[in-house]
């Protein structure tokens, strides 16, 4: 594997530059468009040529301009002990992110429906992070679900909150964004009633 161009020499001012290019390239999706390398390096004031070494396609610019959590859970400091409202918090938490960055998500969304299966198993659209934040507001079920169910449950959870659930509730139903989301988290909830009360159906998923 090569080494990023940024990881040798003056680290501290390459770390700079690049900063200074992702900003740029946040700003632009934020306002609706997908910048080039060429329009990144325009607006941060730094040179094609230079951006192109840390950014040789649009595609790798616009997977680093992603809005990033490191977070390992969305559950308050706190958190509740049922399910239900640990469910409650964390799906709130993950659509008020997919609602405050919703330019840079629709943009990784259409990013993943043109890429390559290699090209879309690396945006952070597709890494699974919502996932493990819906398995940790599940965690206290225990044994009231075997484990291929509760993996059903979590799936199913996850398809009914994201930025797909989002654009269809108000691209197509035209839903304003406060009812999209309560639509979301109702919905999330439905899901978590009907898993604890059928049989989910014998079917297999990822991330």
């Amino acid at each position: 594997m090569s080494t990023p161009y940024e990881a040798h020499g003056r680290t501290g001012q390459k770390q700079r530059t690049r900063d200074l290019l992702v900003a740029a390239a946040r700003r632009m999706v934020a306002s609706g468009s997908s910048p080039t390398v060429e329009q990144a390096a325009t607006e941060s004031g730094i040179s094609r040529t230079t951006a192109y070494r840390y950014f040789p396609n649009q595609r790798s610019l616009l997977v680093a301009a992603h809005p990033e959590t490191g977070a390992v859970s969305l559950l308050p400091p706190e958190p509740p002990e049922e399910p239900a409202a640990r469910l409650e918090a964390v799906v709130r938490a993950f659509t008020g992110i997919i609602v405050e960055t919703e330019a840079q998500q629709r943009t990784m969304l259409r990013l993943s429906l043109d890429a390559t299966a290699a090209e879309r198993a690396a945006l952070p659209l597709r890494q699974g992070r919502a996932i493990e934040w819906i398995e940790d507001a599940l965690s206290p079920l225990g044994d009231q679900l075997t484990e291929p169910a509760r993996r059903h449950l979590v799936l199913a959870i996850r398809s009914a909150i994201g930025i797909e659930a989002l654009v269809w509730l108000t691209d197509v139903a035209k839903l304003d964004r406060d009812k999209a989301v309560d639509l979301m988290a109702w919905s999330a909830q439905a899901l978590l009633h009907a898993a604890l009360t059928w049989t989910p159906p014998a079917t297999t998923g990822s991330t």
